[in-house]
């Protein structure tokens, strides 16, 4: 088993690039490429005949682009689906998640040259993910990129949605892998006058942040900005941590931003976020912890309940990566393990509808 190789289809329409992405990925010896094309349609044609195990898919290639590429695989012969873009301008970087809600499960900025100093962790951070997301169990698409209905809820779970003991009157919500589509159906869950601002910590390469913003603008009823130093959060609206930038929120109600030490090699943390949130707010604080590599968060999730926050944990089913979520229910964190397509039902339900007019 262990000698088994990652069979990967390269999806790419510059030669030079291909070429490139071919050969880092063959120097893994876990991984082999079975295939190279430079169009969508090829990428499709590819994958009916022989079943890759992971697609890496570039965005713009002629014929098929990735997100229509993204959309029919997932929808005829569903393979885990990679996204690798260079960054570029917002409304290009839109069609990544655009491709992400069609099926896609992580996107990845393309490595710069050798020469670059940042290198090494890209190309690290690419042969990572294609190993893990070929293990991640994809389901058909069903026409119109309707996702596959996720796991229903416990049928206790219902009774447990009463509002919250205390006033919630701020959420946090930290994400890795797999993170954005999760991001987006809880979002578009929610009713634009929610009673409580959002505060969001996604892990995510640089330059994609300002497309995120936009296409959850775009889909979901709620104002998404990228967070500013000094803003008081608004109820019905939420905040993304820009990148490079901690953000947690202050005693006075204000968000912070900071350039303090990456917590677990990364900035900003999900750690940093719900610290704060468990300092300022304790009980009437919320945190919800989602898909993820790694256990960014997991302890501060716990640190939250601890304080008498309520909790909430996505579940194994529904995550594409269990990490995150899966080290913080270990760890006792986790008031409630939810799926994805339950949890905008769960903060509807928690959250004091009384928050809207006590705050901001």
């Amino acid at each position: 088993m262990t000698d088994r190789k990652i069979n990967v289809l390269v999806a790419e329409d510059s030669t030079v690039t291909r070429m490139f992405l071919v050969h880092l990925l063959d120097s893994d010896p876990q991984i082999r490429v079975i295939g190279a094309v430079n169009d969508g349609q090829a990428a499709l044609d590819f994958v009916k005949k022989n079943k890759p195990d992971v697609v890496l898919m570039d965005i713009h290639m002629p014929r098929l682009d990735g997100f229509e590429a993204t959309r029919r695989i997932m929808e005829t012969q569903p393979v885990p689906i990679v996204i690798c873009s260079a960054t570029a301008k917002t409304k290009d970087v839109v069609i990544t998640f655009q491709a992400m809600e069609a099926g896609a499960i992580a996107c990845i900025e393309k490595p710069l040259g050798r020469e670059h100093g940042d290198f090494e962790a890209m190309a690290a951070h690419l042969l990572e993910t294609v190993k893990l997301m070929s293990e991640v169990k994809v389901v058909r698409r069903t026409a119109r990129s309707q996702p596959a209905p996720l796991p229903a809820a416990h049928p206790t779970q219902a009774a447990k949605w009463q509002r919250a003991p205390a006033e919630i009157k701020l959420i946090g919500i930290g994400t890795s892998t797999g993170g954005p589509p999760v991001l987006q159906t809880i979002l578009a869950g929610l009713p634009k006058d929610f009673p409580a601002p959002v505060l969001v910590v996604q892990h995510i390469a640089h330059g994609f942040l300002a497309g995120m913003a936009e296409w959850l603008n775009q889909t979901t009823g709620l104002q998404i900005h990228l967070a500013s130093y000094g803003t008081t959060p608004l109820p019905g609206h939420v905040y993304l941590a820009p990148d490079d930038f901690h953000m947690g929120i202050g005693a006075n109600g204000h968000i912070l931003l900071t350039k303090e030490e990456p917590e677990n090699h990364l900035r900003p943390a999900v750690s940093f976020l719900f610290r704060s949130l468990a300092a300022a707010y304790g009980p009437n604080a919320l945190g919800v912890l989602l898909t993820g590599m790694g256990k960014d968060g997991a302890a501060e999730l716990k640190l939250m309940r601890d304080k008498g926050a309520i909790t909430i944990a996505q579940d194994r089913e529904s995550s594409v990566v269990h990490g995150m979520p899966g080290e913080a229910i270990a760890l006792g964190g986790a008031t409630h393990v939810v799926p994805a397509d339950k949890i905008a039902d769960a903060l509807v339900a928690l959250v004091n509808p009384r928050n809207g007019k006590s705050r901001n």
